[in-house]
Parts: C-alpha cells; structure tokens; sequence
C-alpha cells in the first residue's frame, strides 16, 4: 500500500520555522495501529490524518505515542494541505473531530481556525512535580486540558529547562503551559507534553485554546498577538469571541513524499 504524506512548517512564513506536522489525505481509514505507527515513526509532534466526509473532512491527530482530542498547529498544516493539494478553489473548509466541527478559512493574511474557547480554572494546590518539572515557581497555577503555569516576565519563561521526567508525572493533563506577558507581544508561552511524547511542543496552537481567554481576561483585549518562545518559535494571531477562539499564521510546506507498507 502507498499513501500520500505531506510534511507542513504551520505557524511559519518559512520553512525550519514554526511546527512541523506531517499530514496523510486517505480515502478511507488505516486501522488504529498502523496510523499510531506512522506516528511513531514520523516522530514529529503530531500526525494528521483526514478521509473525505459529506463535504466536509474527518480528522484525527496523533502524537508518536497516543491520540489526542484537539490539536492546533495539525490542523492548520491539514487545512494547508486541502487548500494547495486536494481543493485549491475552496477558501473554507471544514473538520470533523473529537472536538466538534472546526472550520479553517484562508485569506491573505495565512490561514483562521475556529476553535472552543477554553477555561483556565484556578489549581488552589498544584502538585509538586509542576514546580520540579518547570525548575520555577510560578505565580499562580490554572488548569482545564492542560496545567497553565503563570509566571511574572518573559525572561522566566524563556529560561526554564524542564525535568521532562517530572512533568511525564502529571498524567491528570495533557501537558504543562507556561506563560508570562510578553516583550513584543501580548503575551509568550513555551508547552511540554513528555507524556504524550511531545518533550516540547515548538508552537501549541490548541493550548492558545485556554491561553488567549487567559490573557484576554487579563489585558481587556480581544485581539493578541502571541509568540510562542520555543527553539524554533512562532506568532499566533488570536481573536477571542465569546465560546470561540480564532487562531491565524501562515503555513508552508516543506516535503512531498509516499509512504510504502
């Protein structure tokens, strides 16, 4: 069997920038463990696939070791895919998954996701691998699919060096957000998911899920501009409307290959 794969820097204007996804258009669905392989085997923070669905398009993610419910960056690198590969007319399109519909718009500025808004609810007493995973004490820790660690300036952000095997303790989340205001932009973040496999994610579009009400709430703004500090780094533009987010970059893709099993 031979299987189309793409490989997609999301959240960049240029390749080696932003996230790489690696993206698989099927027509019909590969069985569980041959799709978790193709992960594994990838060893990119996530893997998209998407089989074609009354329009629309249903899509999975997966990290190289499980599932997961919602990822952004994915996402945008699939929508990225359906644009420029299998409807370059369409200026919309729209994915089934385990987090509801999402739709992806495109325009000149890059790529819009519509994705759930999160809630960051407060941790009165957060475990205490979070402070020996992240080697800082934040200001204040909150919590819905992910922890959200709080800290007073970028700088503390930027110079966290996780204990990955700390963090791998924390199985009551998806993984760890730390996050302070930002220099040059609203506010800056860094995510570690060793868990998951994801040591550190380079830029999370789904933890902007929880960050950008966040900081929303905090600023009294409904559009920021985030970057997210990891070695490759990337900006992600956010809109906060009501139970919604909208989160826009740019994708680009940087291979074109088959896959043979």
């Amino acid at each position: 069997m031979q299987l189309q794969i793409f490989q997609v820097d999301a959240f960049a204007d240029r390749v080696f920038g932003g996230n790489p996804a690696a993206v698989c258009p099927l027509e019909s669905w590969l069985d569980d463990s041959t799709m978790q392989a193709i992960a594994y085997e990838n060893n990119l923070s996530e893997t998209a696939f998407f089989v074609p669905a009354d329009g629309a398009y249903t899509l999975r993610w997966f990290t190289p070791l499980a599932e997961v419910d919602l990822c952004g960056h994915a996402t945008l690198a699939s929508a990225h895919v359906v644009f420029q590969h299998v409807r370059p007319d369409a200026d919309a399109v729209a994915f089934d998954t385990r987090s509801g519909r999402l739709h992806v718009t495109r325009g000149e500025d890059g790529l819009t996701m519509d994705f759930p808004a999160l809630a960051a609810h407060p941790v009165d007493a957060p475990p205490a691998d979070l402070s020996a995973g992240l080697g800082a004490e934040p200001a204040a820790v909150f919590a819905d699919m992910d922890y959200l660690a709080l800290f007073e300036s970028e700088a503390q952000v930027r110079a966290i060096e996780p204990n990955l095997t700390a963090l791998a303790r924390l199985d009551e989340r998806r993984g760890v957000i730390a996050t302070a205001p930002g220099e040059t932009a609203d506010f800056v973040s860094r995510f570690f998911s060793p868990r998951m496999g994801v040591p550190e994610d380079p830029v999370t579009g789904s933890a902007h899920c929880m960050l950008a009400p966040f900081w929303a709430s905090r600023l009294g703004k409904t559009t920021l501009r985030a970057y997210q500090a990891s070695a490759r780094g990337g900006v992600v533009h956010c809109t906060v409307a009501g139970d919604r987010v909208r989160l826009s970059g740019r994708a680009v893709q940087y291979l074109e290959g088959t896959i043979t099993i």
